[in-house]
């Protein structure tokens, strides 16, 4: 690849990124949820509606520490989208699960990604769809092995 098309790229997927993030929040300003941030939404996302994942699981899924995802969750809690569930057998085991209105935000979140996915691969073909995919692959493969891990 030569440098004017690695800088285009690289243009490109700075640009896509800053604007997915300013159009989400854009739309969360506009929304009932005007008192949820980004990150919190993607922990809701993380938490997930259909099992009840420890703060460990999270943290680790989110790539942030136990004890930055625990203040999160203090924040999700006090603005009812989360909620804490104590197993009966050990009170101190403790699962995350959302509340109604953390699943009416999980909703809204995966239709905004859904809808963005299906606009970005409008029109292309199983073939080109399978060359994002692996670029894409690529791409979080560079960062994975880029990032550091959080102290646990």
């Amino acid at each position: 690849m030569d440098f004017a098309t690695a800088k285009r790229i690289n243009q490109l997927l700075t640009t896509v990124y800053g604007d997915i993030v300013r159009v989400e929040e854009l739309a969360l300003r506009k929304s009932q949820f005007k008192d949820i941030s980004i990150k919190e939404v993607h922990a809701v996302d993380a938490i997930s509606m259909y099992e009840y994942k420890t703060t460990s699981e999270v943290a680790r899924e989110l790539r942030i520490t136990p004890g930055t995802l625990t203040t999160m969750v203090n924040h999700l809690v006090r603005k009812d989208y989360v909620q804490r569930i104590r197993s009966d057998d050990d009170r101190r085991f403790v699962r995350l699960g959302l509340t109604r209105r953390g699943r009416l935000i999980y909703r809204a979140h995966e239709s905004f990604h859904r809808k963005m996915v299906e606009s970005f691969a409008k029109d292309m073909d199983d073939e080109q769809l399978h060359i994002i995919e692996k670029a894409l692959l690529n791409l979080e493969a560079f960062l994975e092995f880029a990032s550091p891990t959080p102290n646990k």
